[in-house]
């Protein structure tokens, strides 16, 4: 019994280093030059079948107004762990959100996407505004927005 939890033991300490490989991505998301109030968008991950994943960043900080971010509000649930700690301030017309996180190796060039849904105040709401493969082809390639959202990139 003693032998089986050391090998165990020394098998996880092999393993738990790629397990945990992870690399810093960079993503900027460029809104269009509207007249409005600043845009809150959230910026979140889906798998190859467009099924939500996780919430990457939400801008905007007032929770009552997520639900107008509809693909993600679904998704996420609007449950406040799916975006506690991973939020900021609310973007302006014509200005860029940029956001390092890091990614685990595992979810690039796995079929995930990079969504963006965003929404102006007493303007329409915009679901899947940007999207971008993340995959290592994509590095530094920009993705055209549909609404708000003028363009999507990512950089390693």
């Amino acid at each position: 019994m003693k032998k089986l939890a050391i090998i165990l033991g020394m098998a996880a300490i092999i393993a738990l280093p790629t397990l945990a490989q992870a690399r810093e991505v960079t993503f900027t998301t460029q809104l269009q030059n509207y007249r409005g109030d600043g845009a809150y968008l959230a910026l979140y991950l889906v798998d190859a079948n467009g099924t939500y994943q996780r919430t990457l960043w939400v801008a905007g900080k007032k929770a009552k107004y997520y639900k107008h971010l509809p693909d993600w509000a679904r998704g996420s649930g609007l449950r406040s762990s799916e975006y506690d700690g991973v939020t900021g301030a609310s973007v302006m017309s014509g200005k860029a959100l940029d956001v390092t996180l890091d990614i685990p190796d595992a979810l690039i060039d796995a079929g995930y996407e990079v969504r963006v849904d965003t929404a102006v105040e007493d303007m329409r709401d915009n679901r899947a505004d940007a999207s971008a493969p993340l995959t290592s082809d994509g590095v530094g390639k920009s993705f055209p927005g549909r609404g708000y959202v003028k363009s999507l990139s990512y950089s390693f």
